[in-house]
């Protein structure tokens, strides 16, 4: 099997995805995908260990038959309300004689940056470099193999909960996987659902999942502000069931094969019959019935991303407008509703990768994406995540191991 391949691992609160990815030549395929039903999360945070175990190794399976390897290593993207960002400043002296400034140097002013206070139940995840200065000259994006004598850097550190972070690990190495970096899910998606000039001129990123939203603003190029409200899927699910009065389950079916969220393009011929609680008779419906139920929740969920970034600071038009991805942003008619709540523009995104062309891989593949960069921009190569598992170091000393992987590379 070739060096040339990373693992991703996708928790969400409805699927755990595993996807493996294989670069060649500079260019990126995904090569295996497993899925399966996760029960043990509630509103992204795992509440259910064992449960999510499950699913992660079934996942892993599914994954492993498609391409016939064996799955050792993976990295993992993290999202949640636990997550924040704060900027940070950090300064150096060019270490070499030349003054020509080298991964070294670089790694010792983002190990600068992230000198800062915090509560003693958080932990760093990641130090996102915003941008670099040397000897007073700003806005460099890489600055390896300029010459200087001083050098700084504005950074993002993003941090999260020790306790949800540490429950993650530990899930993940019962799992009998080893966790080679985690990846904040913004930034993973931000790699293949936005654009550059989206970025820089601003944009909102929003995943809408089952049970949570994440609203990702990014300006100049990079990840700003972060926020979560607790609303999604689910929610449209449990509106179905009581608006059909049946089971759960069965609304969550009914959702996804006839699901539409606009009035306007539901289909009155469309019909489908659901079993109804406290009862043996079926009752008929038509798409356009659930279209009267789905629309309003839509439109709700819209209505607070928009309050939500406004109330992260952002008051004037985002240029780029918004993006959606996410499992909700795959309902037909959502787009229609989005680009009327979510003005000036929307638009949904899907990677453009055989095999997972879906908004619901979105993370899944820029977690890929991202690490490939970081792994490459480093050693010029990718090293693997298969093979035969081995000694597993746990809890605090698999987390410094993670941080020390994030300090390595940009």
């Amino acid at each position: 099997m070739s060096n040339n391949v990373i693992v991703s691992l996708d928790i969400g609160t409805s699927k755990v995805r595993v996807i493996i990815g294989e670069m060649n030549n500079g260019v990126f395929n995904v090569i295996g995908v497993g899925s399966e039903d996760s029960e043990g999360l509630k509103n992204g945070a795992i509440v259910d260990i064992d449960q999510t175990v499950e699913a992660i190794s079934r996942a892993v399976e599914h994954a492993e038959r498609m391409v016939g390897i064996s799955i050792n290593e993976v990295f993992v993207g993290i999202s949640g309300n636990h997550v924040d960002l704060q900027t940070s400043h950090g300064v150096v002296a060019v270490s070499s004689e030349d003054r020509e400034i080298s991964n070294i140097d670089i790694d010792r002013v983002l190990q600068a940056a992230k000198v800062i206070a915090l509560p003693p139940e958080r932990e760093i995840i990641d130090v996102v470099p915003k941008e670099f200065i040397v000897d007073g000259l700003s806005g460099i994006r890489d600055p390896r193999g300029m010459i200087g004598v001083r050098l700084e850097v504005y950074a993002s550190i993003i941090t999260g909960s020790k306790t949800i972070i540490h429950n993650l690990i530990r899930t993940i190495e019962k799992a009998e996987l080893q966790i080679k970096g985690f990846v904040l899910t913004p930034l993973a998606a931000s790699k293949i659902a936005l654009s550059k000039d989206e970025m820089n001129l601003g944009v909102v990123l929003v995943d809408i999942g089952k049970g949570t939203t994440t609203i990702s603003v990014f300006e100049q190029g990079g990840l700003v502000k972060s926020s979560v409200i607790p609303l999604g899927g689910e929610y449209i699910t449990n509106d179905l069931a009581i608006g059909l009065r049946t089971q759960k389950d069965i609304a969550e079916k009914v959702k996804l094969k006839y699901g539409i969220a606009s009035l306007f393009e539901a289909d009155e011929d469309v019909k489908f019959k659901v079993p109804r609680i406290g009862s043996n008779v079926e009752k008929e419906f038509t798409q356009l019935d659930l279209a009267h139920i789905i629309e309003p929740r839509i439109r709700e969920i819209f209505q607070l991303i928009n309050n939500e970034v406004y109330r992260l600071g952002f008051t004037k038009e985002i240029p780029s407008g918004y993006v959606l991805t996410g499992g909700v942003a795959s309902m037909e008619g959502i787009l229609e509703v989005a680009q009327e709540e979510l003005k000036p523009a929307a638009r949904i995104a899907v990677p453009n990768f055989i095999g997972v062309k879906d908004s619901t891989y979105t993370n899944g593949v820029g977690t890929i994406v991202y690490a490939s960069k970081k792994l490459t921009n480093n050693s010029g190569h990718l090293k693997s995540s298969t093979g035969k598992a081995k000694k597993k170091s746990k809890g605090f000393n698999s987390l410094e191991r993670i941080k020390n992987w994030f300090s390595e590379f940009i």
